[in-house]
């Protein structure tokens, strides 16, 4: 089976292994070795030299950590609005007691710098930005440099859910003055689940540290400085760390270096790439038509008339040997997504999933010739 949704990933030989060495302890020089090559290996990717954070958890808990931990309740926090995981940032902050002010887009579009400057010219109290950049149940990729320049302009505290997008898509998080950046180990990194990542800019922690509300324990940033500034030299975090996940973490970022950044972010341009093509060629309509904000990490497109969704992606699963995803919320049964991350990005990833269209369709008895969709496959080079 191979898995082509937009995370977690198939993974690599390599990431596999280091996933089965045996266990270590989460503190003393071996760990801190390990931790603070993975930190600087990360900073590199996040193009930051701000503090750099790994918890254990997946990406929404340290969203919730970032605006709880620096942000009182009662502020407002603008909220590009445009899929299910902004409605799940809408959520967090409702959770908190924050006030989300929402800037809408239909499904499939962005949310520009001009939507968010008009919103701010309204609410001038506005006092921070939340942004999901990638949202992967649209296959959006909102304009976020756009969007954080305006945010500067401003001076909100800018919070990002980069938790699809990091690894896979230029991220300058110095560069476009991003707060606080959020992302996981087990998407574009291409590591199993269980690891959080942030980065934190000086301006956050003068936040956290004058916030007055109460906090709960882990899920406050100022713990995690504590153990990082008082123990940090030999047990930096203030839980037991999934030891293996990080082993793993650490391997996988080895191998994108070796690659190179720009090679990889051009390998998943170029998977998308011949995705689009072949999809458009077998008569579907991809439901980001815009290419400056399709995501090259998810296509989602839809089946057109007379294509059930949920049918194909169950025949994709037991018969073509390829799971991709479906629809999320108002959107299940009218898109289909696939993802572009882990090994998906390889050439015989993508043959695999377009032939399985093919073949699929041939079964419902449309005339499609083998082959017809791999119009753009020679993009891929691996």
């Amino acid at each position: 089976m191979k898995l082509m949704i937009p995370g977690p990933v198939d993974i690599s030989e390599e990431v596999r292994q280091a996933m089965s060495v045996p266990s270590m302890p989460h503190y003393g020089p071996d760990w801190m070795r390990l931790f603070g090559e993975t930190q600087e290996l990360l900073r590199q990717v996040f193009q930051t030299h701000h503090d750099l954070y790994i918890m254990a958890g997946p990406g929404t808990m340290a969203l919730e950590a970032a605006l709880g931990s620096a942000l009182e309740p009662g502020a407002k926090v603008a909220l590009p609005y445009n899929g299910f995981f902004a409605e799940r940032l809408e959520s967090i902050l409702l959770g908190l007691e924050l006030i989300p002010v929402k800037i809408p887009a239909p499904p499939g579009q962005p949310v520009t710098g001009e939507a968010l400057a008009a919103v701010l010219a309204k609410h001038p109290d506005i006092e921070a930005l939340a942004v999901v950049h990638h949202e992967t149940a649209t296959a959006v990729l909102n304009p976020l440099e756009e969007l954080t320049a305006v945010a500067r302009e401003h001076g909100l505290f800018i919070v990002v859910d980069a938790v699809s997008s990091l690894g896979g898509v230029p991220l300058p998080v110095d560069a476009w003055g991003i707060d606080v950046c959020v992302s996981v180990a087990n998407k574009a990194l291409e590591t199993p689940p269980a690891l959080a990542l942030l980065s934190i800019s000086p301006r956050t922690w003068e936040l956290v540290e004058a916030r007055q509300a109460k906090r709960g324990w882990y899920l406050d940033l100022k713990t995690w400085r504590w153990y990082a500034v008082h123990w940090g030299d030999w047990h930096p975090t203030p839980v037991t760390m999934p030891t293996s996940n990080l082993y793993a973490l650490h391997q996988s970022l080895l191998l994108l270096f070796d690659e190179g950044l720009e090679q990889r972010y051009a390998a998943y341009q170029a998977a998308m790439f011949a995705v689009r093509r072949g999809l458009e060629a077998l008569g579907f309509e991809m439901f980001v038509p815009d290419e400056r904000y399709a995501s090259p990490l998810t296509t989602a497109f839809c089946p057109g008339e007379g294509r059930d969704a949920d049918a194909m992606q169950a025949w994709l699963k037991a018969q073509g040997g390829v799971m991709i995803s479906g629809g999320i919320g108002a959107l299940h049964g009218k898109i289909l997504r696939v993802g572009h991350i882990g090994l998906a990005r390889q050439r015989d990833y993508v043959i695999s999933f377009l032939l399985a269209v093919e073949a699929y369709l041939r079964e419902q008895g449309e005339s499609v010739p083998v082959g017809q969709s791999l119009v753009a496959i020679d993009r891929l080079s691996i």
